[in-house]
């Protein structure tokens, strides 16, 4: 399984239909808490297996992306140093890590849940993102958000 996520800007004209429709769905969840999964792909005409196929390789792009917190979810091997690796690469970037959430190893694998403060002098986050994700011991990396 590939883990290197590469990231691309690319202009609103040139994705598919399917893509902007999941994010819409997205858009649709978040700001109606009541909403389920099937009535925001009802509501955006795809179907909910395009959404979940989805859903998680595609977030907006904010111009502004500084000053912007990003929530990251991290599923990684409870190993000594690993969380203080994880840390130390995020400070090399000068992000500012405002929470901190790690549940209890199951299996002999946790999860973490960072938000990150993204300053005007923390480098391209994308770079970040690949770098955490080549780390040994980390499973996977999800942004769950941007504010």
């Amino acid at each position: 399984m590939d883990k290197s996520g590469k990231y691309y800007i690319v202009k609103e004209r040139a994705l598919p239909e399917v893509l902007l429709k999941v994010v819409e769905a997205k858009r649709l969840i978040d700001s109606e808490k009541a909403m389920t999964v099937q009535e925001a792909t009802d509501a955006t005409g795809i179907s909910r297996s395009s959404f979940y196929k989805y859903k998680d390789d595609i977030i907006p792009f904010h111009e502004n992306v500084h000053g912007r917190t990003i929530t990251l979810s991290i599923q990684l091997d409870d190993e000594p140093g690993l969380l203080s690796g994880i840390l130390g690469k995020i400070a090399d970037y000068r992000a500012n890590i405002l929470t901190i959430h790690q549940a209890i190893p199951i299996n002999g694998v946790a999860s973490l849940t960072l938000s990150i403060d993204v300053l005007p002098t923390t480098g391209d986050f994308s770079v970040l993102v690949e770098r955490l994700n080549a780390m040994k011991g980390i499973h996977d990396i999800k942004i769950l958000g941007r504010e």
